[in-house]
């Protein structure tokens, strides 16, 4: 209970008895200059005039003050940012605090924690420092000020428009959950609880950047994942010196191992649900506020060629599938430049029929191979950006159209050879069926510098380059495992190549979590054990 006693209250009511709220403008002259640590001005006229001061008269800072019965001095004033609180809950509570403090004797002091908790519905905080006060008016809490006490009173009522949860748009599935993370943190981790049911999912929630001051939250299985993996990204992330974290991006970049490399060390993902599977592998997710996109670390190189959708139909199908996906990256990674040192130091290997065709296709065109693959290659680049920054409606148009328009009079005009048209068609389909973006990225930047190794050394530069990114590839660490860990321990071979029954995948990887076993076991094999009752 905080008590005011009467010869200060009668002494401020007589200071303050005809100050209005119009007055604080001509008040600035004596307002204290401002530090990090600055305290609550006891004088509310002087200390929303700070307020306003700070926020440079910003049209959404609504200040108000609340008549104290029918004098024209006040006690009390709150403070919020239009825009991001709920004017309705806004509004009662503001008519219930009017209608205690209306219920006063006059110049009675006023016990703020009393009449608060009597008008208000909402959880009280109490903050001594304004710096804090402000950050509580950016996440949607009203400011309640009280004349002559140095703490103010924040009561949450976060509102605004926000975009509800909908279908992930860079991840779909066929069979499995249809929703998908939000730009609203407390709404991404809300998913990720409703997924896991256990108070063994622990969040860390840090603010980084100094004006955005974003919230980013870090979730992990306690006994599940290693505490140095968790403490290694507490610490690089608390580590970060930056104005602003406006996504997901910024805190990859900046935590991330490999910083000279084309393939992601980070998996980014909309699914709630591949971030819940990720948790009970023992990784560690960052959720970001403001979108939608959750990191995942550490992670390896196969995981990347692997879809949430993987464990939602049968093991054989399943396993079929990532086939599939790994001979579509070799095709995506090695196809053009295969092609090109082939047909052009290599043409003994193709066979009589074939090497005529093309070498007839070839015969009308100006220009060498690798130039002929490196114009299709930019000239598709080209068409697949312009189809993502175009307009919905008409984006997939231009992309479908511009690349048969283009490749067919590319042909006709005797520019490209129509085989050519073909393997660079080919290679960007198989390019799309990866799952992860950054991995599509980094193929597509690999391709170009091995067609160079092709169409100058042939198929010896090719090896070169192979043998190049294999050693770049096990060099590569993501938060201290090794990048193909899993690829070269063979206790971990059960979930890459192909997926074995659930029932058999009775560890989980190694080195990335701290509690191998897991619970599982297939049905038949139980029944082996259990005699059949005579009485069912």
């Amino acid at each position: 209970m905080y008590h005011i006693s009467s010869k200060k209250v009668s002494y401020l009511f007589k200071k303050l008895r005809r100050i209005k709220l119009s007055t604080i403008n001509k008040a600035r002259n004596t307002i204290p200059p401002f530090t990090a640590k600055t305290s609550i001005l006891p004088n509310i006229t002087l200390q929303l005039a700070r307020i306003q001061e700070r926020f440079g008269e910003s049209s959404d800072l609504i200040v108000q003050k609340l008549d104290y019965v029918d004098d024209d001095s006040f006690y009390i004033g709150i403070c919020y940012l239009e825009g991001l609180t709920d004017q309705q809950a806004l509004h009662q509570e503001i008519m219930n605090i009017k209608v205690v403090t209306s219920k006063l004797e006059e110049h009675a002091y006023i016990s703020e924690p009393k009449i608060l908790l009597e008008a208000t519905n909402g959880q009280i905080t109490s903050v001594v420092e304004e710096e804090i006060l402000i950050n509580y008016l950016f996440e949607g809490s009203v400011a309640i000020l009280i004349n002559g006490m140095t703490e103010a009173f924040t009561v949450p009522v976060p509102g605004g428009e926000r975009r509800s949860i909908q279908e992930p748009t860079s991840q779909t599935v066929i069979r499995g959950p249809k929703e998908g993370f939000v730009e609203d943190i407390s709404t991404n981790i809300a998913l990720v609880r409703r997924k896991i049911k256990s108070p063994d999912l622990h969040v860390k929630t840090l603010s980084v950047g100094r004006y955005t001051q974003t919230k980013v939250s870090i979730l992990y299985m306690k006994g599940i994942a290693e505490p140095y993996v968790v403490s290694e990204i507490l610490q690089r992330i608390q580590s970060i010196d930056t104005d602003s974290i406006l996504e997901s991006g910024y805190i990859e970049e900046f935590i991330q191992d490999g910083i000279l490399t084309p393939f992601p060390t980070m998996l980014n993902t909309e699914r709630p649900d591949a971030i819940a599977g990720g948790l009970l592998e023992g990784l560690v997710a960052i959720i970001v506020d403001g979108t939608p996109f959750v990191l995942m670390a550490p992670v390896t190189f196969s995981r990347f060629l692997t879809s949430s959708e993987d464990y939602y139909q049968r093991y054989d199908i399943s396993s079929f599938l990532r086939l599939v996906r790994l001979a579509s990256f070799f095709i995506a990674l090695f196809l053009p430049s295969f092609f090109i040192a082939i047909t052009t130091f290599h043409v003994e290997m193709l066979p009589t029929t074939l090497l005529i065709t093309l070498a007839a296709q070839r015969e009308a065109t100006p220009f060498t191979t690798l130039i002929e693959a490196f114009l299709m290659e930019l000239t598709f680049e080209v068409i697949r950006e312009a189809g993502v920054r175009m307009p919905r409606a008409i984006g997939p148009a231009i992309s479908i159209v511009g690349a048969l328009v283009l490749g067919q009079a590319a042909v006709q005009a005797g520019l490209v050879s129509a085989a050519m048209v073909i393997v660079v068609s080919f290679t960007a389909i198989s390019n799309f069926v990866l799952p992860s973006i950054n991995m599509s990225s980094a193929t597509r930047l690999l391709r170009f510098f091995l067609m160079i190794l092709a169409g100058t050394l042939g198929l010896f530069g090719i090896l070169i380059g192979i043998t190049a990114i294999i050693g770049h590839l096990v060099s590569l660490q993501s938060f201290g495992v090794p990048y193909l860990d899993p690829t070269i321990n063979k206790n971990n071979l059960k979930d890459i190549v192909v997926r074995v029954p659930w029932w058999k995948m009775k560890t989980r990887p190694t080195l990335i979590t701290a509690q191998r076993t897991r619970e599982g076991s297939n049905y038949a094999e139980q029944a082996k054990d259990q005699k059949p009752d005579p009485l069912s």
